[in-house]
């Protein structure tokens, strides 16, 4: 009996958990915060490694083969189409969102600590420059 217990519980908790990832994996557009535009499509994925990726799917706005000029190492003159922004991220099950790992603004090259969290239907995303999260801005997402 104990062992039926056991079982339904881990069955209740699997559930709970991939119920929570699908609010956060996907496809979302991602805006501008200063025109309010859409400017691309973001797809969020799990990888092979068990943690969670983000890459510019589709470019919304201007020329489609824009690179990452600020961009440093592999990533320096990379299109932005097809490049990996949010990096080794894991998913915290208990709060529902993703944190840990590295966040790229292609605009200026710079990595930042981030969080992402389903918020009302939409996601955010907050980019910040110390572990913490209080120095740095959100952004909102919209499910594609």
């Amino acid at each position: 009996m104990k062992r039926l217990i056991f079982i339904a519980l881990s069955l209740v908790a699997t559930l709970y958990v991939h119920a929570g990832i699908q609010q956060i994996i996907g496809e979302w557009k991602t805006v501008d915060d200063k025109t309010g535009d859409n400017f691309s499509i973001v797809s969020i994925y799990r990888g092979t490694d068990g943690l969670y990726y983000g890459k510019i799917a589709k470019m919304l706005v201007g020329p489609q083969d824009l690179r990452c000029d600020q961009c440093t190492e592999a990533d320096h003159n990379a299109p932005i189409e097809g490049l990996v922004i949010i990096r080794g991220m894991s998913y915290d099950a208990e709060n529902n969102l993703l944190k840990g790992g590295k966040v790229l603004d292609p605009e200026s090259g710079k990595f930042y600590y981030g969080k992402i969290y389903p918020k009302n239907g939409k996601l955010v995303l907050r980019g910040s420059i110390d572990k913490r999260g209080f120095l740095g801005r959100n952004q909102t997402w919209i499910r594609k």
